[in-house]
């Protein structure tokens, strides 16, 4: 008899043999765009709103770090990239680019490679790159991708961020089984005699060991963040003085809270959609983001944000729903789980072919001046799978939020003092980022005009008077905080909290003044025309 968990690791095989795009796991895909996976290529050079040219790259699952004063994106498929503004990136090269399949051989050897999964290249997957002061050394974590969820993260060692990197040891497993189990540390951890059905189970712990993120606590302690869609993301803390496991750390195996051997659960589970979870700890909170829906084009791919006091949870959204799921379908990408940060969004004028479409498996960084930024991979309106990094700055809102901005990020920074009140009335173009909306495909031959985006946000108009009244496609009431860019509008009885920026704007480089703001787990955007 073929049980659905046989058919999903079927399928994984199949897809992970392929690297299709369009996997279940938003890292796997391939690279389609313009950018060579190994960090080879030169970047796309591309004119950005204000006529200057702007330095592009495909990084796809970009995890984000600061170094030397400058900042490296470092994303699947051995695509890295450096930046001295968050906005031009160049690629670079190290012994990863060139060398990977002696350096992986033993470990590739031992674990993920299968007859379905036979050749290393295109399974390195999503790394995240950390400064340890224990080792004194940068630590890299990388997953390496097997058929069947045959997956392991593992760590590799460098005294310069941009390489050459050391080959250390394995970290977590998945995929594992009891035929199996002696390959793997899960003996170490739970015992010769442990039960392991649970792993077999996608409504339980079954998961792929992929996205890893780690970040230290308040006290110093090194956590790790993985997993993917079905059974789940997790956390596990890390022994600062090896990075790699902390085995010293144990976990009660208690249902949709935590594991004996992946940890603290952190989202998902029973079958929902959650991968690539990344947290940032800012305005006295630690943030989780996590990716819904598929990497595709076409795909839905998303950003959620959830908050916790707690690096370890539990990550609640804007209105108390947890990121862990307790049932199917309780968190999936067309549901409300979760504060989406953006969406597929046109504005009067925009260029239709270049409309950001799939923006997901993101990271995110508190940088030194205090300014939060998001930095994402999206795919566009017209171009197929090609994808590109692109950066946004996350504005703090008064209810410890944060909201993104509605434009790019090209070296303009929101003024935290705010702005002359004469600035902020206006007609503005106001869009919802809708959780339930996605980007169906690119504009037929059939339709009558350039609007027929399906699923693209469809800006419309509202005035902010100066005696605080909204009017337009939507009413009610709004109010600046004094010495603040902080903003309370109420639209049709719904309070959202949120901050003005003074940005150029995507289509022509114009500065406007803008809004994002958050509320009853819903975010809005508005450009002033």
């Amino acid at each position: 008899m073929t049980t659905t968990r046989t058919i999903r690791r079927g399928l994984a095989g199949i897809l992970a043999a392929l690297t299709l795009v369009g996997t279940l796991a938003g890292c796997g895909s391939a690279n389609t765009s313009t950018g060579a996976s190994n960090g080879a290529a030169s970047p796309t050079s591309t004119l950005n709103s204000a006529g200057k040219h702007i330095s592009r790259v495909s990084v796809h699952d970009p995890s984000v770090v600061k170094a030397n004063g400058k900042y490296y994106v470092f994303g699947s498929h051995r695509a890295w990239a450096k930046s001295n503004d968050l906005v031009n990136w160049h690629y670079f090269k190290n012994n990863l680019s060139r060398d990977y399949e002696k350096i992986f051989a033993d470990i590739w050897k031992a674990w993920p490679k299968q007859a379905a999964n036979p050749d290393v290249k295109g399974n390195m997957w999503a790394p995240d790159v950390v400064w340890n002061p224990s080792m004194n050394k940068w630590c890299m974590y990388l997953s390496l991708n097997g058929a069947n969820y045959q997956s392991v993260i593992v760590l590799l060692t460098a005294n310069n961020i941009e390489g050459d990197w050391t080959y250390v040891g394995p970290v977590v497993y998945s995929g594992f089984n009891d035929a199996d189990k002696d390959k793997t540390d899960v003996p170490r951890v739970l015992g010769e005699s442990a039960d392991i059905g649970r792993y077999l189970s996608a409504d339980d712990t079954e998961i792929n060991a992929i996205d890893p993120s780690v970040k230290a606590d308040d006290n110093g302690d090194m956590w790790m963040t993985f997993g993917s869609w079905f059974g789940g993301m997790w956390m596990l803390k890390l022994d600062s003085k090896t990075g790699l496991r902390d085995y010293a750390k144990t976990y009660p195996t208690i249902t949709d809270q935590s594991d004996g051997y992946y940890g603290v659960k952190l989202g998902g589970g029973y079958g929902n959609s959650g991968e690539g979870s990344y947290l940032l700890h800012t305005n006295g909170w630690w943030y989780l983001f996590t990716s819904y829906g598929h990497l595709e084009q076409t795909g839905g791919y998303q950003i959620r944000m959830f908050r916790s006091k707690s690096i370890t949870g539990p990550y609640l959204d804007e209105n108390g729903n947890p990121a862990v799921s307790t049932s199917a379908e309780a968190n999936n990408w067309e549901g409300d789980t979760g504060v989406r940060l953006m969406a597929s969004t046109v504005w009067s004028g925009t260029d239709k072919k270049d409309i950001e479409v799939s923006q997901g498996h993101n990271s995110a960084l508190a940088d030194s001046d205090g300014t939060d930024y998001l930095i994402y991979h999206t795919r566009f309106s017209d171009r197929g799978e090609t994808h590109e990094i692109r950066t946004r700055q996350l504005l703090p809102t008064a209810d410890g939020w944060l909201t993104a901005a509605p434009y790019e990020y090209t070296g303009t920074k929101a003024k935290a003092k705010g702005y002359p009140a004469s600035k902020l009335a206006g007609t503005y173009e106001f869009a919802m980022q809708n959780p339930n909306t996605y980007f169906k495909g690119p504009k037929r031959p059939t339709d009558k005009k350039s609007t027929d985006y399906k699923g693209i946000n469809q800006a419309k108009d509202i005035k902010l008077t100066a005696d605080g009244k909204v009017s337009g496609d939507r009413t009610g009431t709004w109010k600046a905080e004094p010495g603040s860019n902080r903003l309370t509008i109420t639209l049709d009885g719904i309070t959202y909290q949120g901050a003005f920026a003074l940005l150029p704007r995507d289509k022509d480089g114009k500065t406007v003044m803008t809004f994002s703001a958050i509320g009853d787990n819903i975010c809005v955007w508005g450009s002033q025309r």
